[in-house]
């Protein structure tokens, strides 16, 4: 009896995580076809909140993919962007960093390929469009700025390790989306008086910062912040509060 209960619990746990599903869909930025990856549980019915995820320098990886399944298990739907365009990733450092500095360079472009992905996804028949935040990381979190400077009509914008800096600062004037900037107090690429002076241009903003202590990196992982830092520095609460808490 009790085995037969076991394999019971087993297998209800198999089926639940059998029903997140994986779709690649493709969507253009302008003449570039985009390839993202779409990640739902269809457990849920009805249209829900969504999350649009923005990839780190190399692209779209598995760790945006395991985003996107955390995500999907809370009923959410998630939208892997593809900043890049299909068939566009990186495999080594050298690589990531011409990719990312190419769109670094021309924000006008960065701009347009992310709204692309929002616009897919705000158009996605299980998605409630009142309902979209979006997330990135390292190069990720610069692109959600950028979106949420470029004006883009969302609930919140979470930057995980993003690069603050911008070449038209005044366009802070268009954020309408909640910024949450989540950022290692020891980043020595983004060091902290560059905060304050992000801090300042958004004073205006519905923006709040959280500092990771001794962290290089305010990057969440599974077993807790990745990057040296002290097990208490975890964003998710205040993450969830900024993508979808009221505005």
């Amino acid at each position: 009896m009790k085995a037969t209960w076991l394999l019971s619990i087993l297998l209800t746990a198999a089926s639940l995580r059998a029903a997140v599903k994986y779709e690649k869909v493709e969507y253009k930025a302008g003449d570039t076809v985009c390839e993202g990856l779409l990640v739902y549980d269809d457990m849920f019915q009805g249209k829900r909140s969504a999350v649009l995820i923005a990839h780190q320098w190399k692209g779209l990886t598995d760790y945006e993919k395991q985003r996107a399944e955390m995500l999907a298990l809370r009923g959410q739907v998630a939208l892997c962007a593809d900043v890049y365009g299909k068939g566009v990733r990186a495999d080594n450092p050298k690589d990531a960093a011409a990719l990312a500095t190419k769109y670094k360079n021309d924000r006008p472009l960065l701009r347009v390929r992310i709204n692309a992905a929002l616009d897919y996804l705000r158009k996605h028949e299980r998605v409630n469009p009142e309902l979209i935040g979006a997330i990135g990381y390292c190069f990720g979190g610069t692109t959600v700025l950028e979106l949420a400077r470029s004006g883009a009509d969302i609930r919140g914008v979470v930057s995980f390790h993003g690069g603050l800096s911008s070449p038209t600062p005044t366009d802070a004037k268009n954020i309408k989306a909640k910024v949450l900037v989540c950022h290692g107090a020891d980043d020595p690429f983004v060091p902290q008086r560059k905060c304050w002076r992000f801090r300042k241009r958004c004073a205006t903003r519905k923006w709040t910062g959280s500092s990771c202590p001794m962290a290089i990196a305010c990057i969440p992982s599974p077993t807790g912040t990745r990057a040296r830092t002290t097990p208490r520095a975890r964003p998710t609460t205040r993450t969830r509060m900024c993508v979808h808490g009221a505005r």
